[in-house]
């Protein structure tokens, strides 16, 4: 898998985002005065009376599966990325003018992020790699992220978010089992005789199927884009869903996963699973996270005490699909990270790491591969961004039930993520997908306190609460 991976991806088609509103609001206002005015609005053309996504954040989410490579003189670009550069600045006025609520320290921490990776590229490469190579991640990280702070700023929005999420995996599923069972790209050679396009990367076939790519790179990354929304579709589409309706959403996203044949992705989507198990299973208990933040404490405890494996060791060792590829991922561990001691600054930029001969050169590792490139200060500004952003919304209180279904969700969701990128590397679309993820429920947190308390979500449609349904 490569390292330093700057292709292009994805297809130019999604389902319209528009949808029902997402259940009314028992209180003396309206839904829409509970649910929508809460927040400042986006600033974009209508977002403050819309209750879908803006159209240049759905226009950028269809584009993360248009895997054109558009060559301009040293650039490669892709419909995603050229999105992006053209929405950076005005995403950035917007967030300086407060229509993106309150200025956050996840805003600071990625923009200090981006400048940091700069600086590193020009002390190990020269001005012109932090220039260029700089720029570029500048644009899919605060681009995406950005994007999202902008155009996600209420709880309709964020359901359309989820909603188009779910159309694009949907339609990739058909032609994923395609791939699957004959081992022909179906789509990415359909886009092939338009544009350029990564080229098809066939894998080993596990259980006698093909590892499906689809349009990303590499079959990993399939199933990283498909694992990472599989708790945003259950519990957000599915909150005023039928049960049937709900779970066969959920299991196209599941199935999707699935055809990855990844033990990454698929351990995320188990991860996701179990959590939407344990809150409904113990949903009367009031103190079941603290349960479960216990029990993990303890086998953390245990496993560092009764077994000669590292807590890491042992999870890739154990929950990979083969012992090659958990003992490969172990070498990437410790080799990794005696780059990062013997470079502990800037990283080594996009160099090779020093390893054995025969070992392979990628990492497979997103929350390892920071510090290799980019030192101890890129890789610590990347956990702070996501741990700012996870625990802001997990101790979020005041939320009424709509509201704080889908703040689980997201925090699901991104427990998932969190999971998988211990196994694989985030670049190209999946990386845009979890950056446009990090700034997509800052909304939540400018809901003040009391304001919503005591508000449920009308689920007479179909016959039952929010808090009732796994």
């Amino acid at each position: 898998m490569p390292v330093n991976g700057a292709t292009a991806r994805r297809p130019a088609y999604a389902p319209s985002s528009r949808h029902r509103e997402p259940g009314k609001v028992r209180n003396s206002r309206s839904a829409s005065d509970a649910d929508y005015t809460k927040v400042p609005s986006s600033g974009l053309k209508d977002a403050a009376s819309e209750k879908s996504l803006p159209w240049p954040a759905t226009l950028f989410l269809t584009a993360l599966i248009i895997p054109w490579i558009i060559d301009i003189g040293s650039l490669r670009l892709s419909i995603d990325r050229i999105i992006l550069i053209v929405m950076i600045i005005p995403c950035l006025v917007l967030w300086l003018t407060g229509k993106a609520g309150k200025i956050r320290t996840a805003d600071i921490l990625v923009i200090l992020y981006c400048l940091w990776c700069a600086v590193s590229l020009g002390a190990v490469h020269g001005v012109e790699t932090s220039i260029q190579s700089g720029g570029m991640i500048a644009v899919e990280t605060l681009g995406a992220y950005f994007l999202a702070r902008v155009s996600v700023r209420n709880a309709g929005q964020f359901y359309s978010m989820a909603l188009v999420m779910f159309s694009l995996v949907a339609f990739l599923l058909p032609f994923s089992i395609y791939e699957s069972m004959t081992g022909k790209n179906l789509l990415l050679e359909l886009y092939g005789s338009i544009l350029p396009t990564q080229k098809d990367y066939f894998m080993a076939p596990r259980w006698g199927l093909r590892r499906v790519q689809s349009v990303f790179d590499h079959p990993i990354l399939y199933g990283v884009f498909c694992t990472s929304m599989f708790a945003l579709v259950h519990k957000t589409l599915g909150a005023e869903a039928s049960p049937v309706r709900r779970w066969m959403r959920s299991g196209t996203i599941a199935a999707a996963t699935f055809f990855s044949l990844s033990s990454g992705p698929l351990s995320a989507l188990v991860v996701q699973g179990l959590l939407i198990a344990w809150e409904w299973f113990l949903r009367d208990l009031r103190y079941r996270w603290h349960i479960l933040s216990g029990f993990f404490a303890t086998l953390y405890l245990g496993i560092s005490v009764l077994s000669n494996q590292s807590v890491f060791e042992f999870y890739v060792h154990y929950f990979a699909f083969s012992q090659d590829t958990g003992w490969d991922r172990i070498r990437i561990w410790h080799y990794g990270w005696l780059s990062v001691f013997n470079h502990p600054l800037f990283g080594i930029g996009y160099n090779e790491y020093q390893r054995p001969e025969w070992m392979e050169p990628s990492i497979d590792m997103f929350w390892l591969i920071n510090f290799v490139r980019f030192g101890y200060p890129g890789g610590i500004l990347m956990v702070l961004t996501f741990g700012f952003v996870f625990l802001t919304t997990a101790l979020k209180k005041g939320l009424n039930v709509q509201q704080d279904g889908y703040r689980k969700a997201y925090l699901f969701s991104m427990i998932g993520i969190f999971t998988v990128g211990w196994t694989v590397h985030f670049w190209n679309a999946p990386y845009l997908l979890i950056m446009f993820y990090l700034g997509s429920a800052s909304w939540m947190l400018d809901i003040e306190p009391g304001e919503t308390t005591g508000a449920r979500l009308d689920t007479r449609r179909a016959g039952r609460t929010l808090t009732r349904s796994p």
